[in-house]
């Protein structure tokens, strides 16, 4: 039998952005089950208590949508017994390894070059846009993934809010959640015990100046307007949700269907 996650929001100590996302209301009345579906941010540090919590859940598949080099960063999610890990690399929201050299270690010019006049948030959205149209075999992966066998799930990426995010809102359209519900539901990657720790090169003051984080504040934002552009390519390109699971995931209505029973009250 699934086990539910308490009421009261877990502190867990070394993983960020964890969240059950049960509760979220369907267009047509429903609600999503709590304790199948969950999301954060990754699992390489999280505590032995961390672990314990998480190993509590019943969880059946954790998807880590982190690619070489973030595991690379970050190392490698902690074993949970029992549970099956699946990797599915997708582009990064900020991509490129030289990009991110400059965010982590780049002088106040180089970031004014390439994150100010809103570029970085540019950026995002392109990103974005990118994720949608390219990631469609990923994603139909997951989907047919969590209509089969793999509930309870978990997400996550690196901060669980863009990759992670984007999986999330995409399972979300599947099962007819209300478009508002998986904005606020994305939106609260912001809360300050959620959000990504930046790690930046040096000790001095500037490294961490006002106009620096201002600057950063677009890649590690979750903004109403990179989902929003998801959704409006989905819509562009395929026509509406109907089509882009259908056409671009491959999600016949009778998957859809099942997905639904695992997933919904």
């Amino acid at each position: 039998m699934t086990q539910q996650i308490p009421s009261t929001e877990p502190e867990l100590a070394g993983v960020r952005n964890f969240r059950d996302v049960g509760g979220l209301p369907t267009v047509d009345g429903r609600r999503v089950r709590h304790g199948v579906l969950f999301r954060s941010g990754h699992l390489a540090h999280a505590t032995d208590d961390d672990a314990a919590f998480l190993g509590s859940l019943g969880l059946h598949t954790i998807f880590d949508f982190r690619n070489a080099a973030d595991q690379k960063l970050e190392g490698a999610d902690v074993e949970l017994p029992g549970v099956r890990n699946v990797n599915l690399p997708l582009s990064d929201p900020a991509d490129g390894a030289e990009f991110w050299k400059m965010v982590r270690d780049g002088d106040i010019e180089q970031l004014r070059e390439i994150l100010a006049d809103g570029k970085g948030a540019g950026r995002m959205i392109a990103s974005y846009r990118t994720i949608i149209k390219e990631r469609t075999a990923e994603h139909s992966q997951v989907l047919h993934a969590l209509a089969e066998d793999s509930v309870p799930a978990l997400m996550h990426c690196a901060a669980g809010k863009d990759r992670a995010g984007l999986s999330i809102a995409i399972t979300l359209l599947a099962l007819g959640v209300e478009r508002e519900a998986i904005i606020t539901d994305y939106l609260e990657s912001n809360a300050k015990h959620r959000r990504y720790k930046v790690h930046r090169s040096g000790s001095d003051a500037s490294v961490y100046s006002p106009e620096v984080m201002e600057l950063l504040n677009p890649l590690f934002d979750a903004r109403a307007e990179y989902l929003a552009a998801a959704f409006e390519t989905i819509d562009e390109t395929w026509g509406g949700v109907d089509s882009y699971l259908e056409q671009g995931l491959g999600i016949t209505p009778e998957l859809r269907e099942r997905l639904r029973e695992r997933l919904l009250d």
